[in-house]
This record gives C-alpha cells, sequence and structure tokens, in this order.
C-alpha cells in the first residue's frame, strides 16, 4: 500500500468507506468488506474482536500505526476513528 494518508483521502472522495468501530463490526457480521483498517491506539479488546471478525469473514485486516486521532484526519474528520472498512476502493489503490 501506498501512502495511507493520500489512499484514505482518494478512498474518501471517489470510493465508499465506513467509519467506527460499531459500524465495521456490523458490516463484517452482515456484509462484505473489501478490507479493514484498524487504529494503533484502539483498545486491545477491539483491536482483537476486529482482527476474529475480518478472519471469520475472509477480509483482509491491516493494524495502521496511526493513532485514531490521525486516522480520523486522514479521512477529513475533526474526530477519532479507531476503524474503518473499505466497501469500495473508488479511484485509490488501498487495496494495493
Amino acid at each position: 500500500m501506498n501512502d495511507l494518508n493520500h489512499e484514505l483521502g482518494v478512498a474518501m472522495k471517489t470510493g465508499k468507506l465506513v467509519l467506527g468501530y460499531k459500524n465495521v463490526s456490523k458490516l463484517l457480521l452482515t456484509g462484505s468488506p473489501k478490507l479493514v483498517i484498524v487504529s494503533d491506539s484502539s483498545p486491545k479488546k477491539a483491536k482483537e474482536s476486529m482482527l476474529y471478525y475480518s478472519q471469520m469473514a475472509g477480509v483482509k485486516c491491516i493494524k495502521a500505526k496511526e493513532t485514531s486521532l490521525e486516522l480520523g484526519s486522514h479521512c477529513g474528520k475533526p474526530f477519532p476513528v479507531s476503524a474503518i472498512a473499505v466497501i469500495d476502493p473508488g479511484d485509490s489503490d488501498i487495496l494495493g
């Protein structure tokens, strides 16, 4: 994956992302995202459950080195984002 900051910005503008631990968890149980990104500062239990749900759904899960605040900033949001699900990458190369 290229620069996460750039790729998330492009994906936000041209694709479809779901933000937040609860929303991503529900999506993993009911839908099928193409990629899940979990922030480094997420609680241990949240990270473990995201990894577990992703594994059960057969979806790649990335543990980002960025904090929740940094992930939120990359997505253009003024709040922390602990988890991101990529449904449609749009013009970004976030899946590659």
